[in-house]
């Protein structure tokens, strides 16, 4: 009779609101079915989406009755090189996992869902901050012994369950488990309540790692539309649906000038400006949340079966900024002096939890969307307006002389975005761009003018703050950060 020399060790990686601690109760179960000694610990993650919650299991594959007494020495915490299975519940967590030296081409099998739900350091970048999903795919498959790589997301909604069951069932289905199919099943029965859609969850996920059925084939990586005329569909789509029909007629209007010109150019141009013609505020945020689209979302995202209430409570921290960018013009703009001169900006912000889930919840929060007519009258209308039509004619200007620094002019505008301290930075390296390389350039030749740009706005936008801009242009970029004062 040969004693293994050592546990299966298998380090899982999960979301909140996943139910890794579930999964976790499962595989002791079936282990303790089974007769095998299991040990399992957890170490609780942190919020808004900055880690996941880790469960370390090691399972010795070795009847108790047959080991007569004896007691396989187990350990509580994971080690780089000496993890078995790897199962993450989003992909980025798989990377932090192979980051970690937890995964080895000599002993571990990934199992990770190729889905993503974006981190906080993806979404707080001023550009694109999104992590490269493919070169964690393609590391994972150089890196691990194994790889079984899918959504099982999406296999988990169109289960009607939670991801943890797809997630366990890959786990049974790849064969790196000492644990046979039917004490896995018998541990999710056990559960009780969910435990049928959570059984189809499983089957899925085994089959397809498994190999009985075909790995679902994902879809194709999205990529920066080319064509002009479905990014200018797209955008008044997406106007009309913001402010109405007028609003969209001026989005066609203003592009008028770059039609017929050069489409590369002129698809640049439409993107931004419809995106930057949409621009976030507390009207915008308000519709948002309070569609029924939203909330069906939400109710498909958590598992929600019908008749079951789901209760959503959404966080709001409305202050100075937001109330006078509703004010009109003249009486926004002296609150807003007023503010910055006083160091006020953020002074006076109020956290409100408020159910929208619920009827009062819902109409408080509805009434600011109702508000959208009244939005071209609002201050924040008429800046960002200015704002549009003074970079609008920048790139007109640029086009004339030079196509590619009309479009590095054109890039610009990613740099605004958002509301608050967000869009007080953004705006702020956009006009000393502006002010520097585009209205003041040091050269005459647009090649140079254009690389200048370029080189500013690569840097105002890994660095937010305007440290690099600021070195980048010899001065200071100053966008008013509110200073508190006694």
């Amino acid at each position: 009779m040969n004693i293994p020399e050592r546990p299966i060790t298998i380090l899982i990686a999960a979301l909140g609101g996943e139910g890794g601690g579930v999964m976790a109760d499962w595989l002791m179960e079936a282990a303790t079915a089974t007769g095998y000694p299991a040990q399992a610990t957890s170490i609780p993650g942190v919020a808004q989406r900055t880690g996941a919650t880790t469960y370390y299991l090691e399972i010795f594959p070795f009847s108790k009755k047959e080991l007569n007494g004896k007691e396989p020495v187990l350990s509580l915490t994971p080690s780089p090189g000496n993890v078995d299975v790897m199962v993450a519940s989003e992909l980025v967590e798989a990377g932090r996992a192979m980051q970690n030296g937890f995964v080895s081409p000599e002993r571990t099998t990934l199992i990770a869902s190729t889905h993503r739900i974006y981190a906080t350091v993806e979404k707080m970048q001023m550009g694109d901050g999104r992590f490269d999903s493919d070169r964690v795919v393609d590391a994972g498959k150089q890196l691990a012994r194994r790889a079984v790589l899918f959504d099982m997301r999406k296999l988990a909604q169109e289960s009607g369950t939670v991801i943890n069951a797809v997630l366990f069932g890959a786990m049974a289905g790849s064969g790196v488990l000492p644990l046979p199919r039917e004490a896995c099943e018998k541990a999710i029965r056990g559960g009780g309540r969910g435990a049928e859609a959570s059984l189809r969850g499983f089957a899925a996920g085994c089959d397809i790692a498994g190999g009985s059925r075909e790995t679902p084939r994902p879809p194709a990586a999205p990529h920066r539309a080319t064509d002009l005329n479905e990014i200018l569909r797209l955008g008044e789509e997406r106007l009309l649906d913001y402010q109405g029909a007028a609003y969209a007629e001026l989005f066609k209007r203003r592009m008028q000038p770059f039609i017929g010109g050069e489409p590369k150019l002129a698809a640049e141009v439409a993107r931004h400006l419809s995106l930057w013609m949409a621009y976030e505020d507390i009207i915008r945020v308000a519709d948002l949340k309070t569609r029924a689209s939203r909330f069906e979302r939400v109710r498909k995202e958590v598992g929600a079966k019908e008749g079951e209430p789901v209760v959503v409570i959404d966080f709001l921290k409305p202050g100075v900024e937001e109330f006078a960018s509703l004010l009109p013009t003249y009486f926004g703009k002296k609150l807003i002096a007023w503010a910055e001169k006083r160091g006020k900006l953020d002074a006076y912000n109020v956290g409100m939890h408020i159910k929208t889930s619920g009827v009062f919840g819902y109409l408080l929060v509805r009434s600011l969307a109702w508000l959208r007519p009244w939005r071209p009258m609002s201050y924040r209308y008429g800046e960002e307006q200015r704002l549009i039509e003074r970079w609008l004619g920048l790139v007109a200007q640029a086009a004339e002389r030079d196509t590619a620094l009309a479009l590095q002019i054109a890039e610009c505008a990613r740099l605004i975005k958002g509301y608050g301290e967000t869009h007080r930075r953004g705006k702020a390296n956009f006009l000393a761009i502006v002010d520097a390389l585009v209205e003041n350039p040091a050269t005459a030749s647009p090649a140079e003018q254009a690389a200048a740009i370029r080189k500013a706005r690569e840097a105002a936008l890994a660095d937010p703050e305007g440290k690099a801009l600021g070195a980048s242009l010899g001065k200071p970029v100053v966008w008013l950060k509110p200073v508190a004062r006694t």
